[in-house]
This record gives structure tokens, sequence and C-alpha cells, in this order.
């Protein structure tokens, strides 16, 4: 019994002592990998919101979004590429085992024999051409982690949006919730005083049609928190089922004043991914273009050949018994059927589209930042007009609410001066909200500098 604890202890530590080191350096990686992105992603300008719901969600994201999982995956697939490339740098070596039986004519003996052939092959890269392969390869490497960064920013931007637009969506359900009351309470006053011969059967049928107006806007407002939700747990990797458990911060909790520059210098966008991306293609397009060109030279190979032969495996291995053979050869193809000029024809196309891609990336970034700039700046005025909008509303609320105690105006009157104030409120919380996403936007479009 003892020994069988013992055995089972040992097996138990043998087990952790191998398990624990390679789980401790996957958990490394992973730590490594998530602060590079949010190295990249620039997560400073995230946590200085004071928001730690959204920034729980961004790690969640980081961690969980497939769509980031995926890029890291295309780097990994890259940096195979490279190591394939640079496999056609070095030389090949095999090395076989063929057993054979022979007999020759006017004897009636077989004899068995077996051969150990080692085989050596080198490509002599004379004109670079394997060369300019690898580097090829590895511009798309470095243009594939570009897209992957660009990928991974707009996921997190996204992920922002979405949760802003929640935030504005709860604020909206709030007021309208409270507008549809105060209808319904319109509607039912309106109905009394129909009743009483006091009002008309229009203003009746009015006011019941802007209460279930109110009601089919709130049904509005539900449906599209319902849907943001959905999306902002897709977009961190988790199920929908728990989207009720999302927390959020307030509309009200977010400040009003925000950082905006008067201008941006153009050459913020070759700071963008993206941008740096189609640069290493192009750079990869352009090495292509030259290693094409060099199909047309000859292929100068290094051949070597080992062979043991032996009549059995003990002295196969024997000096006496081995065969070498050292050799080149330069290969010139004649004729193809014109495959190399379509090659070459081919390799230039596409590092013109790549060009002509370059060139509308340069056009369509500035455009972004350009347009992203100008709806903070427009939204941000609106804002400033919406706030004093509502102070103006709020001071002519609480008059009419003095005239109503003091009966100067009815019940009436001042349900639809509260009604107008609920209306502001809703301008003032969704100019607020609308800032903050064309703030998300000009993060985007910047590359994470902004």
């Amino acid at each position: 019994m003892k020994k069988i604890i013992a055995a089972s202890l040992l097996t138990m530590f043998s087990f952790g002592f191998i398990i624990n080191p390679a789980y401790a350096i996957v958990e490394n990686k992973k730590e490594k990998i998530q602060q590079s992105i949010l190295d990249y992603i620039n997560f400073d300008i995230w946590k200085k919101k004071n928001d730690p719901y959204l920034e729980k969600y961004i790690v969640s994201a980081i961690n969980n979004n497939y769509d980031i999982k995926t890029a890291a995956l295309k780097v990994e697939q890259a940096k195979l590429n490279v190591m394939q490339t640079r496999a056609g740098q070095l030389p090949s070596v095999s090395v076989g085992a063929s057993p054979f039986l022979t007999k020759f004519p006017g004897s009636t003996k077989t004899d068995g024999s077996i051969a150990l052939p080692i085989f050596a092959q080198y490509e002599l890269d004379l004109f670079g051409k394997n060369w300019d392969k690898t580097k090829s390869s590895k511009k798309l490497l470095q243009g594939t982690i570009y897209q992957t960064q660009a990928s991974d920013i707009a996921v997190i931007s996204m992920v922002a949006t979405t949760y802003y637009n929640i935030v504005k969506l709860d604020k909206m359900i709030e007021i309208q919730e409270e507008l549809t009351k105060d209808r319904e309470q319109i509607y039912n006053l309106q109905k009394i005083s129909n009743e009483e011969g006091i009002s008309s059967t229009s203003d009746l049928i009015l006011a019941e049609k802007s209460y279930i107006l109110a009601q089919n806007d709130l049904l509005d407002y539900k449906k599209s928190r319902e849907n943001a939700l959905n999306a902002l747990a897709v977009l961190i990797g988790d199920s929908p089922n728990n989207k009720n458990e999302y927390q959020r911060i307030s509309i009200d909790e977010l400040k009003d004043d925000f950082e905006i520059p008067n201008e941006i210098n153009s050459e913020i966008i070759t700071n963008r991914p993206d941008y740096k991306s189609l640069e290493k293609q192009l750079e990869s397009a352009g090495i292509d273009v030259r290693v094409a060109k060099k199909e047309f030279l000859p292929s100068i190979n290094i051949l070597g050949m080992l062979t043991f032969l032996a009549a059995s495996s003990a002295g196969s291995m024997d000096w006496k018994n081995a065969f070498s053979l050292l050799g080149g050869s330069a290969n010139l193809p004649i004729f193809t059927g014109f495959s190399r000029v379509a090659n070459l024809k081919l390799n230039k196309n596409k590092y013109e589209q790549l060009l002509q891609q370059y060139q509308k990336t340069n056009l369509v970034a500035i455009q972004e930042v350009n347009d992203s700039l100008y709806n903070l700046k427009s939204d941000n005025e609106k804002l400033v007009n919406n706030l004093k909008a509502l102070d103006i509303q709020k001071q002519d609320y609480k008059f009419s609410k003095s005239k109503f105690e003091k009966g100067i105006i009815s019940k009436l009157d001042l349900l639809q001066q509260k009604e107008a104030l609920l209306y502001t409120q809703k301008l003032a919380a969704s100019t607020k909200a609308d800032c903050y996403i064309d703030k998300i936007s000009l993060y985007k479009t910047t590359g994470a500098k902004m």
C-alpha cells in the first residue's frame, strides 16, 4: 500500500513538473501578446476615461474576440511562410534504404543486397533569387503584423462605440419612460376634459396618438439596446445570454468638455497600421517583380550523393562499400510556354494594383481624419447649444411649476412644459454620446494616436 501511494505521489510530482512549466510558458506568451496589444491600441487613452466597465470590456475583447484571435493566427501563418521561404536558401538532404535481390544470367544463385543512399542538393543563389524571396516574405510578415494591429484597433473602436451607444440608449429609455407616463397623463386629462365638453375630440385624438407614438418610441429604444447588448457580447467573446449582467456608466457621469485639436497634421496617417501594411505589401510586390525577372536567369545546382551497398546490413556502412558522387549543373529553360513572361506580367500587375490602392488609402485616410475631426467639432458645438437650451428649459419649467402651484396654469399646461424639458434632455444626452463616439472615430482614423 505504501509503495502504491509513493508511486502515485511520484507520478503526480512528475506530471506537475512536466506540465506546470509548459503551462507557465503558455500563460507567459499570452501575457506578452496581451501587453503588446495594449501597447499599440494605446490603452492609456481608455484608462484616462476613468470608466472601469469600459476597460474591462476592452481587455475581454483582447482576450476573447474571435477576429483578434484570427488576426493573431494570420501573423503565425506569415511567420511560418518566412520559415518555409528561408528553407529555399538551405541545402536539402535526404536518406533512404533500398533492399533488392539480384540474379545474373547463367547463374542459379540469387544475391540479396541493401543500398543506403544519401542525397544532398543545393541551389547556388548566385543571383540572389532565393534571398529576394525570403526578403519578400519578411515584408509580407511585417505587413501582416500591421494589418493585425489595424484590425485590433477597429475591434476595440467597435467595442467602445457599442458601449457608448448602450449608455446613450439607457438614458433615452429612462427619459422616454417618463415621457410616456406624462403623455398618458395628458391623454387621461384630455379624456376628462372632452367628456366635460371643455376640449374637442380632435385634441383627444391627438393626445392619444402622441401617447401611442411615445410607447412605440420606447419599444424602439429597448429593441436597439437589446441588439447593442447582443453585439457587445459577440465583440467581447461572451454569450449573449449574459448581456443583462453587463454593467456600464451613466451618461450623466460623463464629462461635457472635450480636448479637441484645432487641426491635425496630415502626416499622422503614416502612423496608421493599415497604411504601414500597404507600404510593406508594396515593397514585397516590388521584390516579387525582381524575382520574376531573375527567373529568366540560369539556375546553378550542386548535387552530392553517397551510397553504401552491401550484401548485408552488418557491413553496409563499411567505407569500402561506399559509392560517392559530387557534381553540379546549370539549367536555363529555353521554352516554358511563356509561363515566365506571364509570371513577370502578373507580378507587375499586382504591384500596380497595390500602388493604386496605396495612393487611394492615402487620400481616404486624410478624408477620414478630416471627417472625424469636423464631426467632433460640430457635435461638440451642438452639445454646447443643447446644454444652454436645457438650462433655459429648466428655468422655464421651474416658472411653470411655480405658476401651477399658484393656480395660474393647469396641470395639462405643466405636463406639456415637462414634455418639452424631457425632449431637450434627450437631445443633450444624445449629442453628448455622439461626441464620445466621434472621439472614438478620431482615435481609429489616426491609428490610436488621438
